[in-house]
């Protein structure tokens, strides 16, 4: 035979070989490799190959004696050499599988790979991606392979596969006890320090939100300051998770280093309202919040005369709920309604400009016929074990399937184990469990084609603000979460005869939509077992207890003082005070009033947190009466305390924040407790503490409430919510 034709047939024989191999016709395949390492015993390539057809055989040992074989009696390096083809070999079926979705097959030829060679880190990369995609990535798994060791120690690694690979973790386990270690490892590798934060950034705010795990946030965020030390985007996020995870003073910390790296106008806004978000928390420094918080209107005043129209997503999403603290400082609802307004139609024209294209396909919607049921879409975040949550349940509940289609848009859908939040999923027509992307929600509201759409946040959330302003639904509604938003997309906002003022419109860009008798109903609350006593806060039962329980933002100093003059006038009374916030900050907050009104600190009791919303409830009935705060009135804390039966003392005033206790006290029919003045919500409290058969009056009408007051009748008030989206949609109807 000549040497052509023995080429000819070896060749031939390999590509028949590969044409069976790629069908999976593997014995196939592998009797003409074997006949070609008959012929030409020399060439290593077809040992390679047969071996690889055995392993996928199942026939690990028969592939790896063949190994062996073609490894022969070579010298050192020719070994090494050959060593590197074997696993080039499998390198290449690998990646072919890999791309074929066969990632059960590619994972196990690279553990192959990884005997060979147990310090090839991108192999091992590639293990732990494969591992993910299957589900299969064992809980030590990223330890265990030594991974970590060698990115650290490995001049040389493929950084777009690490990257891919991190992000790849983060998707499918990003608290992963290894996880930190594995993106410190990264640090050295990243020469484009945006490609890392592209994937670090929407991970720790998925870390600090959907799985409410703000400190290991906070922590992997730290890494990206060793890159850029001075990056104003990552330092606002860091300190927002700092605050979310109560650790006050590093968040106050970085909101001041945000503002004195602050060159334009913008950031200087989004920093102060991070730093009084900061101080809010801290009553210890409401004076300092103050005067932040006239820096920061100042500012805004500056930026609605320059009217920025170029602003860039991510500056609007942070603009909208820029002048969120306005109603806890300040009863000014002239002023307080004109700065948000403004701003949100500052806001909403930035939208158009930027999300033109959307914004106009969302405009050209065609009209549903009359006949056909509403869709009513449901926008929150809250939809769980949130003040949210537990009020909207009972709307949800009783809504007449008949006539809505409901639909929800879960924003930031929490990755924990909420009953409350699965119970949420289960009642509407289509639950939908978005991120944090405003487009994709927005896109998916319009596409289920939602008639009304229910913005249950208000400016409490950014990205709802967004999607509100794309205006994805014909008729867009606020209730419940916040006062008015002022976006100009926003058709109504929810309200009722009392917890706005009969001149509230003039302040509003949206129409007020009153229904008759609340804005809010429920049909009651779970209450667990009480693990507060008298005698473990050492307080003697013919004591009169005082109760305040609302978070730090809430504290002003103004109705704190009111409180300690209540405390003070009437004998034998203790304070008691809890809620979220500082709770150093809070004692001294408290008690340096309490000495400037000449009340003893012995007479204040601060309390932690309770376990549970039930056990919370259970624990207020140990107060004989509940002082409210103001200019920013109680909501759920006020619902629960009047459900509970307890006196409630709740000054009002003009806006909305001050209005909730108000509109919830007369429409469970007690009057005992409104007070229009500061007199007033000192006489009502010391009246109270002292009379003890009033308190009792007070305390048999609520409880006779439960049978009678519109208040607690979860049903009525969503008939009337059900009436009332009718009307607008006929108006929408008529108008159109």
């Amino acid at each position: 035979m000549t040497s052509v034709q023995l080429h000819t047939d070896i060749t031939s024989l390999e590509q028949q070989a590969q044409q069976y191999f790629i069908k999976g016709n593997y014995s196939q395949a592998a009797n003409y490799y074997e006949q070609a390492i008959e012929t030409e015993p020399e060439v290593k390539s077809h040992y390679w190959n047969l071996g690889l057809i055995l392993l996928l055989q199942g026939q690990e040992t028969e592939a790896q004696m063949t190994w062996l074989v073609g490894m022969g009696e070579g010298e050192v390096q020719e070994v090494d050499q050959w060593t590197i083809e074997l696993i080039q070999v499998l390198q290449t079926e690998a990646e072919r599988r890999k791309t074929l979705a066969d990632y059960k097959i590619a994972w196990a030829i690279r553990q192959h790979i990884r005997e060979i060679n147990p310090t090839d880190v991108n192999n091992l990369l590639y293990l732990i991606e494969l591992a993910i995609k299957q589900e299969t990535l064992i809980d030590d798994e990223l330890t265990s392979l030594g991974v970590i060791d060698l990115i650290q120690s490995e001049p040389i690694v493929d950084i777009q596969l690490l990257l891919q690979v991190l992000e790849s973790i983060f998707n499918y386990d990003p608290l992963h006890p290894a996880v930190p270690a594995f993106a410190e490892a990264c640090l050295a590798h990243v020469h484009e320090p945006q490609s890392f934060i592209n994937i670090l950034l929407p991970a720790t705010v998925k870390i600090a939100h959907s799985m409410r795990q703000p400190k290991l946030a906070a922590l992997l965020l730290e890494l990206f300051l060793r890159l850029e030390p001075e990056n104003l985007a990552i330092l606002r996020h860091l300190g927002a998770f700092y605050l979310k995870a109560n650790n006050y003073s590093k968040g106050i910390e970085v909101a001041k280093l945000c503002y004195s790296l602050s060159n334009t106008l913008i950031d200087k806004i989004f920093a102060i309202h991070l730093l009084h978000r900061g101080l809010m928390d801290c009553p210890a420094f409401w004076e300092e919040a103050c005067e932040v918080f006239q820096q920061q209107q100042n500012m805004m005043m500056l930026l609605l005369e320059e009217k920025f129209l170029n602003l860039s997503s991510e500056q609007v999403l942070h603009l909208f709920n820029s002048n969120y603290f306005a109603p806890y400082l300040q009863d000014n609802i002239q002023k307080n309604r004109y700065i948000q307004n403004q701003i949100a139609s500052l806001c909403q024209m930035n939208v158009e400009n930027y999300a033109s294209e959307e914004v106009q396909r969302y405009q050209q919607r065609t009209s549903k016929g009359r006949n056909s049921k509403l869709k009513i879409g449901y926008l929150s975040h809250c939809l769980s074990r949130h003040s949210v949550g537990w009020l909207a349940r009972w709307l949800i509940q009783h809504h007449n399937r008949e006539e809505f289609d409901m639909y929800g848009y879960f924003i930031n859908y929490k990755q924990i184990n909420d009953p409350l939040q699965e119970w949420y999923v289960q009642q509407f027509t289509q639950a939908y469990k978005g991120g944090i992307y405003s487009e994709d929600i927005a896109e998916k509201i319009y596409q289920d084609e939602i008639d009304i759409l229910i913005d249950l946040d208000s400016i409490t959330l950014d990205v709802t603000c967004e999607i509100m302003a794309l205006k994805p639904a014909p008729v867009q509604v606020t209730w419940l979460g916040w006062d008015a938003s002022g976006i100009p997309a926003v058709d109504y906002f929810i309200a009722d005869p009392y917890v706005l003022p009969e001149s509230a419109q003039e302040y509003y860009t949206e129409k007020i939509w009153r229904l008759p008798q609340t804005y809010i109903a429920v049909d009651g609350f779970e209450v667990g077992i009480p693990t507060l006593r008298r005698d473990s806060l050492d307080i003697s039962n013919d004591a009169v207890i005082y109760l305040s329980a609302q978070r730090g933002f809430k504290r002003h100093p103004d109705t704190a003082r009111l409180q300690m003059k209540i405390i003070k006038e009437v004998p034998n009374s203790y304070f008691l005070i809890k809620g979220l916030a500082d709770s150093e900050a809070v004692q001294k907050f408290f008690m340096q009033i309490a000495e400037e009104e000449g009340v003893g600190c012995d007479r204040l009791r601060f309390l932690p947190q309770d376990s549970s919303e039930a056990v919370h409830r259970a624990n207020l009935t140990i107060a004989d009466v509940v002082l409210d705060t103001f200019p920013y009135n109680g909501a759920t804390t006020t619902l629960e305390t009047l459900w509970m039966g307890i006196p409630l003392v709740t000054r009002v005033g003009q806006q909305f924040a001050a209005r909730n206790s108000y509109t919830m006290m007369m429409n469970v029919g007690v009057t005992e407790g409104i007070a229009w003045t500061d007199e007033e919500y000192i006489e009502w409290g010391v009246r109270l503490g002292k009379d003890e058969a009033l308190r009792q009056q007070v305390v048999l009408k609520l409880k006779a409430s439960r049978q009678t007051a519109p208040l607690w009748n979860g049903k009525q008030f969503t008939r009337e919510m059900e009436k009332a989206y009718k009307e607008m949609w006929q108006r929408y109807i008529e108008v159109k």
